[in-house]
């Protein structure tokens, strides 16, 4: 069984430790219909030819070596890790440009490397991520997303998006969108300063409940209202100011067509070509501020005071590294709201009707377990599972009240393997 290195905990958290160097391992360039440019590394096992593949992907974080292969491989399958055209950077991510690139890894592996049967397994972000596609793909042409939120290309009616044949959801997010809305500080009052606040909605003031970690904090179910009503008031203000800039590039591409352009002085002229050329790029400051991180009395579960980012929220919501911090108007739009985003599981996952396992982590900081049984009653799927890890993260490590349990990774690839192989023989 694959061993996890002693200091498995303080490495990047997705990787796995090590690897059986007999294991096959293929660099796959990608190029999606669009000309997007994708890879991936497919691994497979020495001493056989697997008919069924795993694909994992995520949308901007490096799944190269993610800690479920060396298990994949062991349990006689094949996996294939997929980083996407926006590895490490969704600043000007647009989640229908993903899709594209999904569509060309299970083109490749369908095609080109002749599997049978493809898996999606949906970790975090990715979970979105897969059901997004999974969704749009069994649709007809022609009733498909023909546009991102904040519009242009692609138009998803005009590609092929061969599907998959099931889907694991594990530590899924619920959209990446609808994470962030969750964890948006509803005090901020000026989207152009970081520290303008508004403290009566401020969950880091002692006054509304607040205890430095790692003491928990407490707030007053009213006080959650307006502040759950408030994160969401802000969101729709971040989506008025995208929509707003993208309006204004709309413009200036209107003005570059028309008949009268090249007659126009210079100095229009070249505004006007600049600015459809030059994103306004958006600050969103202020994204570690959910009320589950600090009051663990709010969907109870046996994770400790803190966010999947850090032991203290109430520091890192100030950190120049956050999500969502630095964004063009579409990626906004596309990505990280809340409410207008494509990739929420609310809007995907009955739509999928592969089989389906949905895997919740009981210690995790941001995937809560009402989120994992909201994404389980949502799957469209007739043969569907849920189950939970105890002692586990969000990254499937030892953590929370039930640390002492250990490394939950082998106890999770037990039940994963288990599952695919039941529905879908190496």
């Amino acid at each position: 069984m694959p061993q996890a290195p002693s200091d498995y905990q303080t490495r990047y958290p997705v990787d796995f430790g090590n690897i059986d160097p007999l294991m096959r391992q293929t660099v796959v360039q990608l190029y999606a219909e669009d000309g997007g440019k994708a890879r991936g590394l497919l691994y497979e096992p020495p001493d056989r030819r697997p008919q069924t593949v795993v694909i994992m992907a995520h949308p901007r974080v490096d799944f190269a070596q993610h800690y479920s292969i060396p298990y994949w491989l062991e349990a006689g399958f094949a996996a294939f890790a997929l980083n996407t055209r926006y590895l490490n950077n969704d600043s000007t991510m647009l989640h229908e440009n993903l899709l594209l690139d999904l569509a060309a890894g299970i083109r490749y592996l369908r095609e080109e490397r002749g599997f049978d049967r493809i898996v999606m397994l949906g970790n975090s972000g990715g979970g979105s991520l897969f059901a997004y596609y999974d969704a749009e793909a069994r649709k007809p042409a022609g009733s498909r997303v023909a546009a991102p939120p904040g519009g242009g290309p692609p138009d998803l009616n005009r590609y092929a998006m061969p599907p998959a044949d099931g889907l694991i959801l594990l530590a899924a997010h619920p959209g990446q969108g609808v994470v962030l809305m969750g964890s948006l500080d509803a005090a901020v009052v000026d989207e152009n300063d970081p520290f303008a606040t508004d403290a009566a909605l401020d969950m880091y003031d002692e006054r509304n409940g607040f205890r430095p970690p790692p003491e928990a904090s407490h707030y007053e179910r009213d006080w959650l209202e307006r502040y759950r009503a408030a994160q969401r008031a802000r969101v729709a203000r971040i989506d008025a100011i995208a929509r707003r800039h993208v309006e204004e590039a709309t413009v200036a591409r209107v003005a570059t067509r028309a008949t009268d352009f090249a007659g126009r002085p210079a100095a229009y002229r070249n505004f006007m070509a600049r600015r459809t050329m030059a994103p306004r790029f958006m600050t969103v400051y202020r994204t570690q501020a959910n009320p589950n991180y600090t009051d663990l009395s709010l969907e109870p579960s046996e994770r400790v005071v803190g966010s999947i980012i850090s032991a203290r929220p109430d520091l890192a919501n100030y950190h120049a590294f956050g999500l969502a911090r630095m964004m063009t108007p579409e990626a906004w739009l596309s990505t990280w709201s809340g409410i207008s985003s494509n990739a929420r599981l609310e809007r995907n996952l009955p739509l999928v009707t592969v089989p389906t396992i949905v895997v919740g982590a009981t210690a995790d900081q941001d995937i809560f377990l009402a989120d994992v049984r909201r994404e389980f009653e949502l799957a469209g799927a007739t043969d569907k599972r849920i189950e939970f890890i105890d002692g586990a993260d969000h990254f499937m490590r030892a953590g929370g009240t039930r640390a002492h349990l250990g490394d939950p990774r082998p106890r999770l690839m037990r039940l994963l393997t288990e599952w695919t192989a039941e529905h879908f023989a190496p």
